[in-house]
Parts: C-alpha cells; structure tokens; sequence
C-alpha cells in the first residue's frame, strides 16, 4: 500500500497537480477549488514533503515515477493530465518517460526538460552542503522569498510566509535526496518533443530558477507554450488567476482530445 498522501477535490477526467521543491499539496488548494467544477483534481504530496513519509532509497526521479505509478493504480488514476511545477514537472517527465501515452497530457509550470548545467549542479552540491549544516528552517527562509522577483516581494509578504511555514513542512532527508535528484536528472527534451499528446508550458520572463531563454527553447516541443511577463518561479502566487484560466483552458482541450 502506498504511503503517499493527497488531497482531492471534484470529479470527471482526472488531473495531478505535482508540487515542486520546499512546496506542499496544498499549495494547489485554490487552483483544485477552481478546477473541481469539470475534473477529478489530485494533489499529492511526494515522499518526505508535507504528510507523506520519507519513502525514498536511491535519490533518483525515476524511484519516485515509480512510486507515483503505483500510487495511480491504487487509487485507479487512468490516463491522467500531469502537470508539475518545477520539481514536479522533473517528475512529470520521469512520469512521460515511465508511462508514455498511459498519461492523455502533460504540463510543466515553471520547469525544464533539459538536464541540469555544469553551474546549476554545483549549486545544488552547494545547497546539499547549507542543508547538512543549518537545517531545513534556516533553509528554506532563504530560499523561499526570491523565488519571486524583488520589488514584489512586499505586495506578496502574506504568500511568502504562508510558502516558508509549507516549506518547512519539508523533512530534511528529502529536500536532501530531492536536491541530488534534480542535479542527477537526464535531459528528457526529445521523450517531451516525441510525445504526441497536448502539451502545456507556463514560464516567467523574470523567473531566476529556470531562465527565460531555456524555456523559450521548449517552444518547439510544447504547442501551449505561454510566458508570464515580469513573473519570477511562483507564477501561482504571482499571477494565480492567469495560470488557473490557462491550466482550465489546456485541461479542458486535453480531455476531449
């Protein structure tokens, strides 16, 4: 039996709403509330973040693919629309290369196909080595206010804060194995440009996570291609409202397609 926990919310065609680093299923709660008219929203914590316990041996996305399949058939989740932000749009694609065309659509929000760079892996030894020593507290503090462009950060203070006390929900162990398995991941470009079902990206110009320049790089790939202007790594935060109609709008034409 799997111990992955998830809130759910509505009925009809199934759509998993897949968190991303220092995040929580419930920072979906609003989107799942303005999807659930139409469709069965799922929103799963990923092993060692909010209620679900630390489950992972190897640190790879492909374990957690694994353990999100069975996950799916437990709770009978057929030909789902998967659509992660950030970390989980890495496991939405470890998903796609797992399960192929057992998925009806794909979206990443705010993520990347492409590999990690030489740069980016050391940040992530970097933050593995900030993590041994100061903890998941004095972590995610740091971490979790630029994930939105400076000058908004006061107009957004309540969000932010309610994102740190979600990010603290985090155990240590797995923002730990998450972080090696993002620096570790395989590009998975060609498995997301040769899957033949609809296919949905929302990126932000200002995002300091995954740049402009690389997500605009998928537009061959990703026919629903949408960039967030001025928007940095929390488009749901930034602009909650553009990307609820955005992801209704793909939802809906995935669904019938």
């Amino acid at each position: 039996m799997s111990e992955i926990y998830s809130f759910e919310k509505g009925s009809g065609h199934p759509i998993i709403l897949i968190h991303g680093f220092c995040e929580i299923s419930e920072m979906w709660t609003d989107f799942a509330a303005h999807l659930s008219d139409k469709f069965w929203v799922i929103c799963p914590d990923l092993p060692g973040c909010g209620k679900s316990p630390m489950t992972l041996c190897s640190n790879t996305l492909e374990e957690i693919a694994l353990l999100l399949k069975e996950w799916m058939e437990e709770k009978a989740i057929q030909n789902p629309i998967v659509i992660g932000h950030s970390l989980g749009g890495y496991v939405t694609l470890a998903l796609l290369q797992l399960m192929g065309s057992k998925l009806k659509a794909v979206g990443l929000f705010h993520s990347t196909a492409f590999a990690d760079d030489i740069e980016k892996k050391e940040m992530r030894d970097r933050t593995v080595a900030f993590l041994q020593k100061h903890g998941v507290d004095t972590f995610v503090t740091s971490f979790v206010p630029p994930l939105i462009p400076e000058k908004k950060r006061d107009e957004f203070q309540a969000e932010i804060t309610l994102a740190i006390e979600q990010a603290k929900q985090s155990t240590l162990e797995g923002l730990i194995a998450y972080t090696k398995a993002m620096r570790d991941r395989t590009d998975r470009f060609e498995i997301l440009k040769n899957y033949p079902e609809p296919k949905l990206m929302i990126a932000g110009t200002e995002d300091g996570a995954v740049k402009i320049d690389a997500s605009r790089a998928h537009k061959q790939a990703i026919p629903d291609y949408y960039e967030l202007k001025g928007v940095g790594h929390l488009g749901m935060i930034e602009q909650k409202k553009a990307c609820i109609d955005i992801i209704r709008e793909f939802c809906l034409k995935a669904a019938t397609h």
